[in-house]
């Protein structure tokens, strides 16, 4: 079986004027405006002008981010084997696997930043990206700080998460072979103390008009496929809360034959994880519209390639990601 799968990548992958090429392709700044209202945000604002700090923002990055993935995604016009979203990303990947339209998704990824940069102003946290060092060592050197392995993203990464007490100790004793890295995150993500954003995004949920899947839709919660609309929405609530596995997404691929992957803008972190974890999957990242005709030339190989699975694929080099 020949797969390709798109991801979307989470909070963390904006850069200043990310945004500014996309919005040249025709429509898009139409699109973006229609998005723009149901955030209350300047997107394009935020997308084109806005500086590192503000675009850093829980309340700004999330519904940029979600807005740029399904723009690039919109350009790029394929349907895909499977899709999965890190985070934030699983409401982009929820619109693209049909499950919310894109207008629901503004508004909930809205909704969702808010209610996470209030949780955020409770207690003074964050997080810290941990790299190297054996896995299970890791995890339970964290848990004897008091943290939480926030996001176990597999290829040697496991960003840890708790207040600043915590992290200030894990960076003055660091787990064997590993290297500790602050990240420039205004909360712990993906920990008990977001509960009050779960509370928020209850409340918000029944109100959003809910499909189930048109194509696979693979969960951070487990890295399993999820087939029910209901079940999708009911994880995107309950994950603000709970660690990603982005480490059992990649594994799910493999087992599903995944043999490329494309990411969306702004692409590059996660290729990034799978180019180092699976190994012989190609991979791209949109960064700019100047890449969308080679996603679309691998994706076409793709399809062909599962039209005639006895044939053997070309080489061909991959677009290199950028590290974050």
């Amino acid at each position: 079986m020949k797969v390709l799968v798109l991801v979307a990548p989470g909070q963390g992958a904006q850069t200043p004027g990310f945004l500014a090429p996309w919005l040249d392709l025709p429509g898009a700044a139409d699109r973006l405006a229609g998005w723009s209202a149901a955030a209350e945000l300047d997107l394009a604002h935020y997308g084109t002008k806005a500086d590192a700090d503000e675009i850093r923002d829980t309340k700004v990055a999330q519904p940029l981010l979600v807005a740029a993935g399904l723009l690039s995604a919109g350009e790029l016009g394929l349907t895909p084997g499977a899709v999965a979203g890190h985070s934030v990303g699983e409401i982009t990947a929820a619109v693209l696997a049909g499950v919310l339209s894109a207008q629901d998704a503004m508004t909930f990824v809205a909704a969702r930043g808010r209610a996470m940069a209030d949780a955020a102003a409770v207690t003074a946290t964050g997080m810290s990206a941990v790299l190297g060092g054996d896995p299970d060592a890791v995890v339970a050197h964290l848990t004897g700080l008091g943290l939480t392995p926030a996001n176990i993203n597999g290829a040697g990464q496991i960003v840890a998460a708790g207040t600043l007490e915590q992290l200030d100790a894990l960076a003055a004793d660091k787990p064997e072979k590993a290297r500790v890295i602050a990240l420039k995150v205004a909360g712990a993500f993906h920990t008990a103390h977001m509960a009050p954003a779960v509370a928020a995004l209850e409340a918000l949920a029944p109100s959003l008009a809910v499909s189930d899947p048109a194509v696979p839709y693979v969960s951070n919660a487990d890295g399993q496929a999820v087939d029910k609309g209901g079940d999708v929405v009911r994880r995107l609530v309950a994950q603000v809360s709970n660690p990603v596995r982005w480490d059992l997404c990649m594994e799910t691929f493999k087992e599903r034959g995944v043999t490329a992957i494309i990411e969306v803008s702004p692409g590059g972190t996660l290729v990034g994880l799978a180019k180092r974890a699976l190994p012989g999957v190609r991979t791209l990242a949109l960064k700019t519209p100047e890449d969308l005709d080679a996603a679309r030339a691998l994706a076409a190989e793709v399809a062909a390639q599962a039209a005639a699975p006895d044939a053997v694929p070309e080489a061909s080099a991959e677009q290199e990601p950028s590290q974050r």
